[in-house]
């Protein structure tokens, strides 16, 4: 593409050329202008595109395919140009890459290899058209940050404190958790501190595939040589560069050339298997102009990060104090917080000159064999100056760990107040925590914000820089004084954070954000398995857990239920939840105590309700299953009201008084037998079901009144952590008793169904149930709960994706899109089994209900969440 010279500069140069130019000789020389400058062919090149900017235009172009491109980019001379763009291809690429990528000197034409393009086509798109007449700064900006060069690049003065030989005690009392270092000399001995050059890695690892970081939603991975390849050829604005925290598994010997500086060794997730630890540690590797855009640390950990090669330039704001240039975006769904960030360097090149220096960030060049520590909740940007390689490892400390813990509660008003300080509140919320905050240390000043969302542009030539686009008195968008909030509140203290909790949000009844770093269940395990193996750190743990897990709550309200059953409260090593399950479970000498709150009243009291319906049936009945099923010892409903605590004995028959002033019982439903039975639980699903899941988590709001169930505690372990010490006879063992157990099971009478009788909840423009068996073999009689069972999944089968991606511990994105592969259009073909088993009689096929709403339910529930 030509950037041909702006008409003033012409005129500039032709005018130097005469001496002393009269009216006349000027009026000549205008008009020689007018002809030397090339017509403006960007309006009719464009039509009605032409009101549009050109970064917008760009933008659009990104959502279309490469064959939309090449028809586009024979529309006009502009829309070749457009269509021809690096950045667009490269975006394009990455959105299409399946396997590792091979650059090929150009992002168009690594496009079209990915594509199986025959290659004497490749070439012919190689040969670029060129045209005058058309001027676009966007584009010259673009180009610029392309092919520019560090090597003289200058920034004002480093004023991060530098150190050698740091104490372990002067590092905990005077930076741990307070401010950056940037330490000397503590990589010296390291192998890496040779070996870790371009050329050895290329020799060493060649064929080796690390993971690359980039906008992409998918992963990126490319062969060593290749990136070295690409490196020495490529001209990115933000160059591709390698994060891989999988590094220590594809190449196993560069965990052999670095150990963990004693400054960092406390790392409280050192309690987790390496397959159960959260990414924490990161080969980097990237060229001149790559680096890491604006952000802060994951669930708040802190970093440090040892540079082997190259020069990088780090720019650092203290917690809450967002940079100017970025967006922070608080999710009112699910707490998720969103940055929307210039690339670091455009950050330098357009954002950082134009800073006030009472605006300008923290700042040092860090060089070879030097390490800097990011303490928790640190904003930081990284530019390299030229190629370098890091390393970097993430931790969890006696400094951070309130944090941590802090971020991994439900919510999202903490998350944003501890990244964006008071630009993720509004003004009437922050007058309300001014009333309970406990602590305001180091105090940092914030304009006003009245939004959740907050946007900083850099001004026009002439314009007060960093205006802020809502405020119309705001005069810059780092420091201003307002007359609704106090800009001296914010601190970084955990008491003043916590006040940001919501108090309607409970850890089991809420939805788990996406952006935690380890999942719901996994998080109570790391607690528990900290509480164990780290006594002399209880107190801190707990202080954690009661941030993460309302710990105190539901300690307290064990202790209510120990003490009116006349129970030994847990031993110490028993005092926080157990177990993986979704409610809060304690074990004390010889009892198990599991209260239920999962997903609000409603679902926990059918929780329990199910659960004394069935323990009833095994015991009327006689079923063998009783000998191999803990003893129910008591059951009961606990509440709060007036600040005292009740206990309510139930043992699922009936409804207590206080269950009934819920409005719980549909009013022709029946309340005699077990009213919150299966089948009442089946109706409630079907409810469920219909609901989008944020809707879904904002009914199940915190409540004063729980369901509780104590039974006989049994002596083991779980069979996730035995089955790999089992022998292959046991293994046969134990799956010959399970088989007789899912028989005994199978033969259970099922629970009387009151489906017809009971109001049947339906909801707007859901196809009734009769509608999915239409296609069932009409030899067969099909009873009513079958019909129950298979709405209930047609209706989760809707939101299946988005359900697995919010559940637990999150599940590989290629297997949730691939999940409706394997689930019918038509879920009544399950019941087409019984076609083949036409001898089977009626009482039979109801027998085989049981299985279908205690087993088979739950795993279908697995599937649909």
């Amino acid at each position: 593409m030509l950037f041909p010279l702006s008409p003033l500069s012409i005129f500039l140069r032709h005018t130097k050329q005469t001496s002393s130019p009269n009216l006349s000789q000027t009026q000549t020389n205008m008009s020689e202008l007018s002809q030397l400058v090339p017509k403006d062919r960007r309006p009719e090149a464009l039509g009605d595109f032409r009101v549009l900017p050109d970064e917008l235009i760009c933008a659009l172009l990104e959502d279309l395919s490469p064959r939309d491109l090449a028809h586009l980019s024979s529309v006009s001379s502009v829309m070749y140009i457009l269509c021809n763009e690096e950045p667009l291809w490269m975006t394009q690429c990455l959105k299409s890459v399946k396997g590792p990528i091979e650059y090929r000197s150009s992002w168009k034409k690594t496009t079209l290899y990915q594509l199986h393009v025959p290659d004497k086509l490749v070439e012919c798109c190689g040969k670029s058209l060129h045209f005058d007449g058309f001027n676009s700064l966007f584009l010259y900006k673009r180009f610029y940050r392309c092919f520019t060069t560090l090597n003289a690049f200058s920034a004002d003065g480093d004023n991060v404190e530098k150190k050698k030989d740091l104490s372990l005690n002067e590092f905990r009392n005077e930076y741990d958790g307070r401010k950056p270092v940037l330490i000397t000399e503590l990589a010296e001995t390291w192998p890496a501190r040779s070996t870790w050059t371009s050329e050895q890695l290329l020799h060493n690892f060649g064929d080796t595939k690390f993971k690359i970081s980039q906008r992409s939603s998918g992963k990126i991975t490319m062969k060593f040589k290749d990136y070295v390849s690409y490196m020495n050829m490529q001209h990115d604005e933000d160059p591709l560069y390698i994060f891989d925290d999988k590094f220590g598994e594809a190449a196993p010997s560069l965990l052999k050339d670095y150990s963990v500086p004693h400054l960092f060794q406390e790392d409280f997730f050192d309690v987790l298997d390496r397959d159960e630890r959260p990414p924490f540690r990161w080969l980097i590797i990237g060229p001149e102009r790559s680096g890491a855009s604006w952000h802060v640390d994951p669930a708040l950990t802190s970093a440090w990060n040892t540079l082997l090669c190259g020069r990088k330039r780090w720019a650092l704001y203290p917690p809450g104090r967002v940079p100017l240039g970025v967006t922070v975006h608080v999710s009112e769904e699910d707490g998720d917080v969103n940055i929307d960030t210039p690339s670091s360097l455009q950050w330098w090149l357009d954002i950082y000159p134009m800073l006030a220096d009472q605006d300008k960030p923290i700042e040092c060049t860090q060089l070879p064999g030097e390490t800097i520590y990011v303490p928790s909740g640190w904003w930081h940007c990284v530019l390299n100056l030229e190629t370098t390689i890091a390393v970097t490892q993430n931790f969890v400390n006696s400094k951070n760990f309130e944090f941590v813990c802090l971020d991994m509660a439900p919510g999202h008003r903490h998350k944003g107040v501890c990244r964006a300080g008071l630009l993720a509140i509004d003004a009437e919320c922050s007058e309300d925590t001014k009333l309970n905050a406990t602590s305001a240390n180091d105090k940092l000043n914030y304009p006003d914000m009245h939004r959740r969302e907050k946007r900083l542009r850099v001004s026009k030539y002439g314009e007060n820089p960093f205006v802020d686009d809502s405020d119309e008195n705001a005069t810059n968008g780092l420091i201003t004084s307002n007359k609704n909030l106090q800009i001296d509140e914010f601190s970084y203290d955990i008491d003043f954070l916590a006040t940001f909790l919501e108090a309607e949000r409970d850890h089991y009844i809420s939805i788990w954000s996406p952006s935690n770093c380890i999942g719901q269940r996994e998080m109570r395990q790391w607690l528990h398995k900290l509480w164990v193996e780290k006594p002399g750190i209880r107190d801190l743990i707990w202080k954690g857990a009661c941030l993460a897990l309302n710990a105190d709550k539901w300690s307290e309200c064990m202790e209510v239920i120990c003490t009116y059953h006349n129970l030994p409260t847990p031993l110490d090593d028993d005092e926080l939840p157990v177990g993986t399950g979704s409610n809060p479970v304690y074990l004390t000498e010889g009892h198990v105590i599991k209260i239920y709150v999962e997903e609000g009243l409603e679902s926990s009291i059918h929780g329990l309700g199910t659960e004394l319906e069935f323990y009833s049936l095994l015991h009327k009945v006689s079923s063998p299953l009783k000998d191999h099923i803990p003893d129910v010892l008591a059951s009961g409903i606990l509440f709060q009201e007036n600040g005292s605590y009740g206990i309510v004995k139930w043992d699922g028959i009936g409804i207590p008084d206080i269950i009934g002033k819920c409005s719980l019982i549909k009013e022709k439903c029946p309340t005699d037998g077990f009213p919150f039975g299966v089948w009442s639980k089946k109706q409630f699903e079907l409810h469920k079901a219909g609901m989008p899941i944020n809707e879904r988590f904002s009914s199940a709001r915190s409540t004063t009144i729980w369901p509780y169930l104590i039974t006989k505690r049994c002596r083991g372990d779980i069979f996730a952590h035995l089955r790999d010490t089992l022998s292959w006879n046991d293994g046969l063992n134990l799956a010959s008793f399970l088989g007789d157990q899912l028989r005994n099971l199978h033969v259970l009478p099922v629970p009387p169904c009151n489906y017809f009788t009971c109001e049947k909840q339906k909801l707007d423009n859901e196809p009734s149930a009769d509608v999915f068996v239409e296609g069932v073999d009409k030899k067969i009689s099909v009873p009513g709960e079958w019909r129950l069972f298979i709405e209930t999944l047609t209706r989760r089968k809707k939101d299946v994706c988005s359900r697995l991606a919010k559940w637990g511990d999150p599940i590989p994105s290629n297997l949730i899109e691939k999940v409706e592969e394997y689930v019918p259009d038509d879920l009544s073909l399950l019941l087409n089994m019984f076609k083949v088993l036409s001898h089977v009689s009626i009482n039979s096929l109801n027998n085989c209900m049981y299985i279908c709403t205690l087993i088979t339910s739950n795993l279908w529930i697995i599937m649909w969440l």
